[in-house]
């Protein structure tokens, strides 16, 4: 661990350390607080738009003092007697002192960004050792526990980004002949969305490489009918084709397969559709 820089953990639980000493960050408010401030990678933020972030429409009439308050209680928490102050005052509000925070949420934007660097190089051995590393700073929930607005939408954000990061390591495992592999990792990954076509599709693909085309054509089974039995929706074109070639039984299948493992995750990363969202939208609807 960096033991001049502070180093702060937000995929799971807030946590933060300098040296081998674990701060105090305070109240979940006041940890949000810091958290916000992390998120924006230095960018300032005012008062009122920390209060907003925090609150809400429901904003205290004592927003200001209190963000105040909270900001002065970080303050003295991470930055003891005798030591700089991480968090600056700037234009009526706050930022980060830039370069001061090691923060795990920028550690694995590098890490996946290295892995499709590595990957448009065709080096899917250090691909897969990247996104690997990046899965391996998760512990449970981003910014478990803290309230707010804006933190509940980051939150849903770096889930997208780590689900996409699992999508495509499961798909290069499979690009690299890892078949087996693939489809353990992608039953523990669907029990915990069943929805997400993504998964599905990888899944059929990685059965079919394995030899188990009476599987593959199973699992699309299963999940058309929960597509329709709970979203009322049908697969995606994407998954429909992919039907469509194992069934021909040729080496249709094989091709559209090497396409999809060159193509996956060339986009942004968290871009990849998940029904869920269909799910969400469908209860919302009939609230």
């Amino acid at each position: 661990m960096n033991t001049s820089s502070w180093e702060v953990r937000l995929l799971g639980p807030m946590r933060a350390w300098r040296g081998g000493s674990e701060a105090d960050l305070g109240t979940p408010a006041q940890q949000s607080i810091l958290a916000a401030l992390l998120l924006r990678g230095g960018v300032h933020a005012s008062v009122e738009e920390l209060a907003a972030g925090l609150w809400g429409p429901h904003r205290p009439p004592s927003q200001v003092g209190m963000i105040r308050t909270y900001v002065s209680r970080l303050r003295r928490s991470v930055a003891p007697a005798g030591r700089e102050h991480i968090i600056r005052s700037v234009a009526r509000g706050y930022a980060v002192q830039a370069g001061s925070v090691i923060v795990d949420v920028a550690r694995f934007r590098h890490l996946v960004d290295r892995a499709a660097a590595a990957k448009r190089a065709e080096r899917l051995d250090d691909a897969a050792a990247d996104l690997g590393d990046a899965l391996s700073l998760w512990n449970g929930t981003a910014l478990a526990g803290l309230p707010g607005p804006y933190l509940e939408g980051q939150r849903q954000r770096l889930s997208q980004l780590r689900w996409a990061a699992a999508e495509e390591r499961i798909a290069i495992d499979i690009a690299r002949g890892h078949h087996s592999e693939a489809i353990a990792d992608l039953a523990v990954l669907a029990a915990e969305d069943p929805y997400r076509e993504r998964l599905c599709e990888l899944r059929m693909r990685a059965l079919w490489r394995a030899g188990r085309r009476a599987d593959a054509l199973a699992t699309y089974h299963e999940t058309r009918v929960l597509l329709a039995t709970d979203l009322g929706i049908d697969p995606s074109p994407d998954l429909r084709e992919l039907h469509r070639a194992i069934l021909r039984g040729t080496s249709d299948a094989g091709r559209w397969a090497d396409h999809a493992a060159r193509s996956a995750g060339s986009g942004p990363m968290g871009a990849q559709f998940s029904a869920s969202a269909a799910r969400a939208a469908t209860a919302a609807a009939a609230a």
